[in-house]
C-alpha cells in the first residue's frame, strides 16, 4: 500500500463497512406541569382535593412509591442493591446481563443517593394579618434514585432511573447499536459486533436501514411500554387527568462507524490525520485500535 494516500482516498477506497447510527441516548422523563411551584399547588388542591399544598403531603406519596418499587422487586424475585459510593453501575449491570437467561425483563433494581431538584415548604408571614402560611418553593436535596436495569426484546439493554421524591423525574438510557443488533438477529442477518459498534455485516444496506428505523416514534412507544409495566408514582386517576410523563432529550450521541480493510490502512489514516492537524497543536493522546484477523 502506498504510504502517501490521503485521508479522502483511504475513506473512499479502503472502508469495508460504513454505518451511521444513534449511539447512547439519555432521555428526561418528567410531568411538565409539576416542574414549577404553581403546578405543584394546583396538583394537590385541584387533583388531590387538599385545602392547601405542603411538603407534608409529598412524604406519604414518596413513601408509597418507594414501597411499590421494593414490592415489585420482591414479587419478581429481583435483587435490590444499594450501590456503593464510586461503584460503576454499568459494570454491575454487565455482570447481571452476562448471567441473564431471559430475552426481556428487569434484571435488578439498584438505589443510590443523588442530589436532585425537589420541592419543599417554607413558612411565610402575611404582612397585613401577621399569620404564617406554607409556601411551596423549589430546592435541592440528596434523595435515593432507583435504577431499574432491564432487557427489551427490541431495544436490548437499558435502564430507567426514578427519583424517589416529588416531582419524581426520571431518566431513560438506551443504545442504538443494541437496537440494531436485536433487529439483525431477528432478521437472521449475520454480523460481527464490537463493544459498541459493528465490525462486519452480511447486509450492510439493511443494517443502515435498521439504524435509520430507530425513530422518535419507536422510542416513544418503547418508553410508554415500560412505563406501563413498572410502578409509577402517579395513580391512574392522576394520569387520566393529564399528569403523565413526557420525554425530552438530555443527551444524544451519534456514531459513524468506518471499518478499514487492514491495520496498516488504519495506521496510515491516523498518521495523515495527525499530519493534517499539526497546526492545531500536537496531540498528546492518540490511540490506534484495530482487530487482527488470523
Amino acid at each position: 500500500m502506498p504510504a502517501n494516500l490521503s485521508v479522502a482516498q483511504i475513506l473512499r477506497e479502503h472502508v469495508t463497512l460504513e454505518v451511521e447510527s444513534l449511539d447512547r441516548m439519555y432521555l428526561n422523563l418528567s410531568v411538565p406541569s409539576l416542574q414549577h411551584a404553581g403546578g405543584v399547588v394546583r396538583f394537590f388542591r385541584s387533583q388531590r382535593g387538599q385545602p392547601f399544598a405542603s411538603s407534608a403531603l409529598l412524604q406519604p406519596m414518596s413513601r408509597d412509591f418507594v414501597a411499590s418499587l421494593e414490592r415489585y422487586a420482591r414479587d419478581h424475585d429481583l435483587p435490590l442493591l444499594t450501590f456503593a459510593k464510586g461503584q460503576r453501575k454499568d459494570e454491575v449491570a454487565a455482570e447481571y446481563r452476562a448471567r441473564a437467561r431471559l430475552d426481556e425483563g428487569v434484571l435488578f433494581i439498584g438505589k443510590a443517593p443523588e442530589k436532585s431538584n425537589v420541592f419543599r415548604t417554607e413558612k411565610r408571614r402575611n404582612p397585613q394579618t401577621g399569620q404564617s402560611y406554607p409556601w411551596i418553593v423549589r430546592s435541592t436535596a440528596l434523595v435515593n434514585q432507583y435504577y431499574l436495569y432491564a432487557l427489551d426484546q427490541d431495544c436490548g439493554p437499558f435502564f430507567l432511573k426514578f427519583c424517589s421524591y416529588f416531582p419524581y423525574t426520571a431518566k431513560l438510557c438506551l443504545n442504538g447499536h443494541e437496537y440494531a443488533k436485536r433487529q439483525l438477529t431477528r432478521a437472521g442477518i449475520a454480523y460481527a459486533a464490537l463493544d459498541n459498534a459493528f465490525l462486519s455485516c452480511a447486509e450492510p444496506a439493511q443494517l443502515q436501514a435498521l439504524c435509520n428505523d430507530l425513530s422518535a416514534e419507536r422510542i416513544e412507544r418503547f418508553a410508554r411500554k415500560w412505563l406501563g409495566l413498572l410502578p409509577q408514582p402517579f395513580t391512574p386517576a392522576d394520569q387520566a387527568a393529564g399528569y403523565q410523563y413526557e420525554l425530552s432529550l438530555l443527551q444524544v450521541e451519534c456514531s459513524l462507524t468506518q471499518v478499514l480493510d487492514r491495520p496498516l490502512t488504519g495506521r496510515v489514516f491516523f498518521e495523515e490525520v495527525i499530519r493534517a492537524n499539526l497546526d492545531l497543536g500536537r496531540p498528546d493522546q492518540v490511540q490506534l485500535m484495530y482487530h487482527l484477523n488470523n
